[in-house]
């Protein structure tokens, strides 16, 4: 387990400091070590989302929200990659899930509205 931990510490200070395709390479060998553990789900799935591999994003947040379906972040990274496919009726849910959990949160709400807008076209 110790591997799991310097591989995730790894992955997370590169994604820190903006290395995203370069915190990605750690950060999976962590969770295909360690497929059970959220945390290190939703830093890859941070990394692969800044690194414009939104896909694998979804997969890996789709798997924290199945896990924890209360966690606001991981629905609204789930939502925000679902945009960024152009599935903007499926990021819909996500989005409104987040924003109803957390509505002091404006980013929430305006990727919700913009679901909202972009599915009704």
């Amino acid at each position: 387990m110790a591997d799991v931990y310097q591989l995730f510490r790894r992955g997370t200070e590169l994604l820190e400091t903006g290395n995203y395709h370069q915190a990605a390479i750690p950060l999976r060998r962590a969770r295909d070590a360690a497929p059970d553990k959220m945390s290190i789900r939703e830093a890859l799935g941070r990394a692969l989302f800044h690194a414009q591999h939104y896909e694998e994003a979804a997969a890996e947040f789709a798997a924290v929200v199945e896990h924890a379906p209360t966690n606001d972040y991981a629905l609204f990274c789930l939502g925000r990659s679902l945009q960024q496919l152009g599935r903007h009726a499926d990021s819909l849910a996500p989005l409104a899930q987040a924003a109803g959990m957390r509505p002091e949160r404006r980013d929430y709400r305006v990727y919700r509205d913009r679901a909202r807008a972009a599915s009704r076209r």
